[in-house]
């Protein structure tokens, strides 16, 4: 067999899989690729090999597993410049680490796997698996609102992959933002979501798509169904049925021993649901807090209010323990942070400390004019950009300092992301930063213009700050001198100019006028409408 071959069947095989743990076969699908692993040496295949390995051992529940595979796949993923590899891998990592209660390590998988998914172009199959594990992930994490942004863009690449939407329909992952709310107290915003999903299921059947299910789909709908008989919702005669075919994986086995109990309730049953909550190892699928609330509703069947008030305290206990970790802002806050310390890698060049900002780790104000001062002595005619942030007093006002920092830090993550090769960006002291085009016209010049507002708009500064929106102004101004003696009499002007054109834009009233023409001095470029 030639090598072409070989690697034909390596695809296949892996292809293979990744369709068996879809069809809930984690363990046919370990064989698969343990013989894969056994087989090649192209790291290509071993890291997507180890990647659906870490995958099939969660599946599997093999926890004593976990940290080995995981390291495994990490460093094997070192070695390929792939975004899918990579997003997968960080999602799967997120969730075994979990039961080591390295919460912290878990959020910093789920941040780096959102970042490289985001960097993926391709529209396909697997595309969308991944942004579809990355929701699963951080709907186990408590992450609600984070898990439907995912599953939402999970839906979006699988629709243009020609994906059937059965596919992607993940129940499961809005069933634990339904519990989270009932954990919580809210009863009535629970039995919305339950009931949605309940019509959700009865369009699936309509048009024969149950079938087309995942495993795991048929699993969470079943819940879904059963959880809602069980808070007083419609009987569910095939609750059961959905959950026996949920598969055999540890979470599956969780679900449906749980919408068992929720079956008992419902049929009256509140000592056998009593009984069999009893036999229950430790819960983890539909978080921790789900065993006590079925105790309390079983209890209140019984007419045990007692015990009802009991088990409703526990499980708030363990919700109030839970929230101090899983805020949904913690994410963006760890976001904040990779982005600072990923930024001060990439200026890891400037060794000179008195040359770079010790905040956000950007060159400072010296070195701009340093670097200024050698490009024009290359006979370039650079462009400068003063960027100023609206809405930052506020931000310190409001949150305070240390989140001001934070305010700052992703700020200059933003600006160093849109800069082409070549520019150059700084912090000029304060909230204001200095960006440079070494030879702009008008069209780059406005080009850059555009990219700095919009991404510093994209940025959701109501998680990281909630209430003070952040935007941003920009002033621009060309640095011209023909005599090298004038040089730094023409920076200090340039900048001057710039920062009058800057303040000129903040004062202008809403709508703005359209961009025009680069002329030497002021580039009166107008900031976005939105901005504040």
């Amino acid at each position: 067999m030639g090598w072409l071959d070989r690697v034909a069947d390596q695809v296949d095989a892996l292809t293979r899989a990744r369709q068996l743990q879809v069809d809930g076969r984690s363990a046919d699908a370990c064989l698969v690729v343990d013989r894969v692993l056994a087989g090649t040496h192209d790291p290509h295949a071993r890291a997507d090999a180890l990647v659906q390995r870490l995958g099939i051992l969660h599946n599997l529940g093999r926890t004593a597993a976990y940290r080995e595979a995981t390291e495994a796949a990490l460093a094997a993923a070192e070695q390929i410049d792939d975004p899918y590899l990579h997003g997968h891998l960080h999602a799967l990592a997120s969730l075994t680490v979990q039961p080591s209660g390295l919460f912290e390590r878990a959020v910093t998988h789920l941040v780096h796997g959102a970042r490289f998914l985001n960097r993926m172009t391709d529209a396909d199959g697997d595309a969308a698996a991944a942004w579809h594990d990355l929701a699963a992930a951080y709907s186990h994490h408590g992450f609600h609102r984070h898990a439907l942004s995912a599953l939402a863009k999970a839906r979006e690449v699988g629709e243009a992959a020609g994906m059937p939407p059965e596919t992607l329909a993940a129940p499961a992952i809005r069933l634990r933002g339904a519990l989270a709310l009932d954990h919580r107290g809210d009863t009535d915003g629970c039995v919305r979501i339950l009931s949605d999903l309940a019509v959700e299921l009865g369009v699936l059947r309509h048009r024969g798509g149950v079938a087309r299910l995942r495993p795991t789909g048929r699993t969470g709908y079943g819940y879904a169904l059963a959880r809602l008989a069980a808070l007083g919702g419609p009987p569910a005669p095939d609750a059961g049925a959905l959950l026996a075919s949920g598969g055999t994986s540890p979470m599956a086995r969780e679900i449906r021993q749980l919408g068992e109990v929720c079956l008992a309730v419902n049929s009256g049953f509140p000592i056998e649901a009593l009984t069999r909550l009893d036999g229950l190892s430790p819960q983890t699928s539909l978080g921790g807090p789900e065993p006590l609330r079925l105790r309390s509703l079983a209890c209140q069947r019984a007419g045990d209010h007692a015990g009802a008030h009991e088990a409703d305290r526990a499980a708030f206990r363990m919700v109030a323990a839970q929230i101090a970790a899983q805020q949904e802002g913690y994410v963006e806050g760890l976001a904040a942070r990779l982005a600072h310390e990923e930024l001060r890698h990439t200026v890891a060049r400037y060794a000179d400390e008195a040359l770079t900002d010790p905040l956000t780790g950007l060159p400072n104000r010296r070195h701009l004019e340093r670097y200024v001062a050698s490009t024009m002595a290359r006979g370039a005619q650079p462009v400068i950009g003063v960027c100023d942030l609206d809405g930052f007093k506020a931000v310190n006002t409001v949150h305070g300092h240390l989140a001001g920092d934070l305010v700052l830090q992703r700020i200059a993550g933003v600006l160093a992301r849109v800069m082409r090769a070549g520019d150059f960006v700084a912090r000029y002291g304060g909230d204001e930063f200095v960006v440079m085009l070494p030879a702009g016209g008008t069209a780059d010049t406005v080009a850059l213009h555009r990219r700095i507002v919009a991404a510093v708009a994209a940025e959701d500064w109501e998680a990281l700050v909630p209430g003070t929106p952040v935007g941003v102004t920009v002033g621009w101004a060309e640095v011209t001198a023909t005599d090298p003696d004038a040089l730094p009499a023409a920076i200090i002007a340039a900048f001057e100019t710039a920062d009058r054109a800057m303040l000129h834009a903040k004062r202008q009233p809403r709508p703005r006028a359209p961009v025009r023409t680069l002329h030497r001095g002021a580039l009166p470029l107008s900031r976005a409408a939105g901005d504040s």
